[in-house]
């Protein structure tokens, strides 16, 4: 019997609109008046994915940035891994050498040293995540959403971090080509040690500290509500879904996740603009 559900909200929960649907925010319901526990797993900042869970009446625990920050239904915060702040400049230092576009996220803040490539390169990740949407298309929702144009500019990083007692939980890079285009900064990465190094799309990857892993967070959290492992499901469509769904006893994978992702998982569902978490969360209610 399934006692708890974590999710993915980009490519999982959300649809091509970055909403989640009517089906969806009904199936959760459903299952939490059934005694299923529903847990957000996303690599999103806290203030981001909290805004539009509210919005879809969702209360829930969180699992944030990839893992970096953790929270009970009550909003308090049991489980925290930054970067260590030497490791943080290496990799700031490292993006700018290479020219890519990359932002920063603490536990309050989304900083951006651009908005306008902001919008650019999170219409770029739209489009990979949802085929069916023009990069046109991906612009304009990117710039009317709340959510994804709630963040911070600054003139430098490293004049912001130089000065500033925020810790660092997530650094996340982007660029259009596809993952070939990381892949010489990645082995570099992985050299300086200690960093988990992963992506939500292919035009992407996200760095966090070696312990900030959707898998590891997802098995801390359970521990805290004395659940098993067996009794844990986790859905999601992308890289950084892994290790959460190789350590749950049920991995799902979406019908639009990577081939990757559905070769790992036990059980597929439907696409994320076919309600697929209401379809699978309708299984385990049943059970």
């Amino acid at each position: 019997m399934i006692k708890l559900v974590a999710c993915d909200l980009d490519g999982t929960l959300f649809n091509s609109d970055m909403i989640v649907s009517k089906e969806n925010a009904e199936a959760i319901h459903e299952a939490q008046k059934s005694g299923i526990e529903f847990l957000v797993a996303t690599g999103r900042a806290p203030k981001e994915s909290k805004v539009l869970l509210k919005d879809a009446h969702i209360h829930t625990g969180f699992i944030n940035l990839n893992g970096a920050l953790v929270y009970n239904t009550d909003g308090e915060l049991i489980i925290k891994h930054a970067i260590e702040n030497e490791k943080a400049m290496q990799v700031i230092n490292l993006l700018h050498q290479e020219h890519f576009y990359f932002e920063i996220l603490t536990a309050e803040h989304v900083y951006t040293e651009n908005l306008d490539a902001r919008i650019s390169n999170i219409a770029h990740l739209m489009v990979d995540l949802n085929p069916g949407i023009t990069f046109k298309q991906a612009v304009a929702i990117s710039a009317g959403n709340k959510s994804i144009m709630n963040m911070t500019e600054v003139s430098s990083f490293k004049e912001l971090f130089a000065h500033s007692d925020e810790e660092i939980m997530k650094i996340i890079a982007f660029d259009s080509r596809g993952h070939e285009a990381f892949s010489d900064v990645i082995n570099k990465m992985n050299k300086m040690g200690g960093l988990a190094i992963s992506s939500s799309s292919s035009a992407n990857i996200e760095i966090n500290a070696k312990q900030a892993q959707k898998g590891i967070a997802l098995l801390d959290y359970a521990k805290t509500r004395s659940i098993k492992r067996e009794e844990i499901a986790a859905i999601g469509d992308n890289l950084n879904d892994e290790s959460m769904i190789r350590e749950a006893g049920v991995g799902v994978a979406m019908g639009n996740a990577i081939p990757a992702i559905k070769k790992l998982a036990q059980l597929e569902t439907k696409t994320n603009n076919e309600n697929g978490v209401a379809a699978i969360l309708k299984v385990f209610i049943k059970k």
